[in-house]
Parts: C-alpha cells; sequence; structure tokens
C-alpha cells in the first residue's frame, strides 16, 4: 500500500521572494544581537501595535460595537476602548488584536507573492495608521472626552507617533528604490509575525497557573465574556495564528498557478 507523499519543494518562480523573505528574517535575527538595535526596529514596534489596536476597531465596528479611543504607549502596548452590543461582538473584537496582527503579515506574504506594488502596498498602510490615528486616536477621544479613560500625553504620543509613522509610509513609498520598498514591506511582515507571535507567548506566560497575573488582557476580556479560563483562549489564538502563518509560508513558496 503506497502512502501519498506532500511535496513542499519550493516552486521555481517563488525563490526570488522566498530569498527576500529569508534576507528580511536574517536582518530582523541579526538585530537582535546588536546593542541598540531596539531603537531601529522601534517604529517597526509601533506600527504593529497600531495593527494590532486597528484590527480591534475594525472588528468592533464591523460588529456593531462603538469605539471611544486607540491609544498607544511608548513601551509599545496600546489599547482600545470600545462598547460591545453583544457577546459575539465581545468575542470578535477582543480575539482581533493578535489574530489581526498575524493576518496582517501573512496577508504581506502573499502581496508579495503576487507581486503586487510594494510602494502600493507602502502607501496603503500609510493610509491605514493615518487613519486610525485621526479618526480614533484623536477625533473619537476628544468627542468622549469626559468618559475615555485616555490621557491628554497619552493621546499626543498616539497621534504623534501615528503622524510620524504615515508621513514615514509614504515618504518610503514614494522616494525608496524599487529594492527597498520590496525588502521594506518583507521586512515589516517578519517583524508583525514575530511581534504577533512574542506577544502571545508573553501573553501565555503571564497567564500560566505557575506565574499567574491579573493583568488586564484581550485574553482576560475573553475569559470574562465566556468562562473560559484565559489560559485556553490563549492556546487557542495560538493555534489559530500557528495555522495562518502556516498556510501563508505554503502560499508564498508555491508556483504562481498554486498562488
Amino acid at each position: 500500500m503506497e502512502t501519498a507523499k506532500m511535496n513542499y519543494r519550493i516552486a521555481d518562480d517563488a525563490r526570488p521572494q522566498v530569498k527576500l523573505l529569508l534576507f528580511a528574517t536574517a536582518v530582523t535575527i541579526a538585530l537582535w544581537f546588536i546593542p541598540f538595535a531596539g531603537y531601529l526596529v522601534y517604529p517597526v514596534r509601533l506600527f504593529a501595535t497600531f495593527v494590532h489596536e486597528g484590527s480591534h476597531v475594525l472588528a468592533a465596528l464591523l460588529t456593531g460595537a462603538s469605539v471611544q479611543s486607540l491609544s498607544v504607549a511608548s513601551d509599545g502596548s496600546g489599547m482600545v476602548q470600545s462598547q460591545s452590543t453583544s457577546w459575539i461582538s465581545a468575542l470578535v473584537t477582543s480575539s482581533a488584536g493578535y489574530l489581526g496582527t498575524t493576518a496582517f503579515g501573512v496577508a504581506l506574504l502573499y502581496l508579495i507573492r503576487r507581486s503586487i506594488s510594494s510602494k502600493l502596498v507602502l502607501q496603503a498602510c500609510s493610509v491605514f495608521v493615518g487613519a486610525m490615528t485621526l479618526l480614533f486616536g484623536f477625533f473619537a477621544p476628544m468627542w468622549n472626552f469626559l468618559s475615555s479613560e485616555v490621557h491628554f500625553g497619552g493621546m499626543m504620543f498616539t497621534v504623534i507617533s501615528g503622524a510620524v509613522l504615515s508621513v514615514g509610509l509614504f515618504v518610503l513609498s514614494r522616494y525608496a528604490s524599487l529594492r527597498v520598498a520590496r525588502f521594506a514591506v518583507a521586512f515589516i511582515a517578519v517583524q508583525c509575525l514575530i511581534n504577533a507571535a512574542l506577544d502571545l507567548i508573553t501573553l501565555l506566560l503571564i497567564n500560566t497557573p505557575i506565574i499567574g497575573s491579573h493583568v488586564h488582557s484581550d485574553a482576560a476580556n475573553m475569559s470574562a465574556v465566556t468562562g473560559l479560563p484565559a489560559l485556553v483562549w490563549v492556546l487557542i489564538w495560538i493555534g489559530i495564528s500557528v495555522l495562518m502563518i502556516s498556510i501563508g509560508l505554503r502560499i508564498y513558496a508555491a508556483g504562481a498557478k498554486q498562488a
């Protein structure tokens, strides 16, 4: 009896994109061992936070919830204040942060593989950060100032960092060479996936029985809504993220007709 064998060979037409992704990953790993290199990737860390919090915002709006504010802190953390209309809305909104960041990174891999203009992708990222900053980092908390928990200093950091990121991405898309733009998109994709993975690992650790923590988190929100332990939701998110990344990498390495 013959058993089916799965072929994971990288397609010939995918090799340039795979080399680009490997190079972006190698640069990311190399930066871990360079003193003060964290300052170089700090803007990308903030970008990943905007993606995380922006995913909460989009999930809230799509499920009929209202959003009072979006804030990003200097340490790379963030928060979205929203009012859900149902338990389904609360469930989807709370799950959207970590899964949204992973999905965003996988989507960038797909766009690279499909040879979508890297400059166009950077412009789209610029518009996304700019819209989240203006609408939910500034206007929403100003409109809900009395009921919002966002402090003026936190709001200013969100607005300034969002504006700098948005302008920086747009300038990069306009004036960088095509090769630099391609690397920038690949590097952002790798950073988003790594940040999502590391954040989930941190969330897993603080919710283990040994360490334990009462830190407010998306997992704690899910536990409050469903009654399931926060640790269970972290494991579910990790499983879904691994599945998404696996599918994304499989598509990335497949031939153009298969991708």
